[in-house]
């Protein structure tokens, strides 16, 4: 049984090392590696899974989606395994800011929705199926990749308060601000209907 200090211990090592595995920036790092060049110069500029696809390799683009959702996934794991479900929740939260603010990138990062479903399906997986639910359902009407992550985010803490997980419905509606504060540029074309669609190509110059 962990004493007071014990716990607040493990609560920051959680807050700390989540942040710092959440701010590795594989799309930056695969896309150099690949020979792709720096992908801060292209498209929207950020280092997530959708700027890597506008350089062209797909390949690249899923494995960043992946490594993006995963670092979050494994951080909550680790954390759940050393020292209990709050501390998961504070690693995976934590490892998302790493992504969307990271130290090494002057904190300029992505836009954290890979990062966000990694915490939710390493946490709560059955909540993360709902906002998956939802994406699918605003991206098949809308087409738009944007808009359908920003309702996925919404309908996670909605669904978590509803199924009785305080926890998880505070982490996600604090997650959820921090991923609309990140898509406010993408927010303005929305509401100005100017957003990209699904399957428009985008030009690597156009901030998107």
């Amino acid at each position: 049984m962990f004493s007071n200090i014990d716990t607040l211990y493990a609560q920051i090592f959680a807050l700390v090392g989540g942040y710092f595995l959440g701010s590795i920036p594989f799309g930056l790092l695969l896309a150099k590696l690949a020979g792709q060049g720096d992908i801060r110069n292209i498209g929207s500029g950020n280092i997530g899974a959708t700027n890597v696809l506008r350089t062209g390799r797909k390949d690249l683009a899923l494995i960043t989606l992946v490594l993006d959702a995963g670092k979050a996934g494994i951080a909550a794991f680790i954390f759940l395994k050393l020292f209990g479900f709050i501390p998961s929740l504070l690693a995976g939260g934590a490892a998302l800011l790493g992504h969307c603010y990271p130290v090494w990138l002057k904190f300029k990062g992505g836009k954290g929705v890979a990062t966000y479903f990694g915490v939710l399906f390493a946490t709560a997986w059955p909540i993360a199926l709902i906002a998956c639910a939802t994406w699918l359902l605003s991206a098949a009407v809308t087409r738009m990749s944007s808009l359908s992550a920003l309702l996925a985010t919404l309908a996670a803490p909605i669904a978590a308060y509803f199924m009785g997980k305080s926890e998880i419905a505070i982490l996600t509606a604090i997650l959820s601000l921090v991923i609309f504060i990140r898509h406010k540029e993408n927010i303005g074309r929305i509401l100005a209907g100017t957003e990209s669609r699904i399957g428009n190509k985008t030009r690597a110059g156009n901030k998107k």
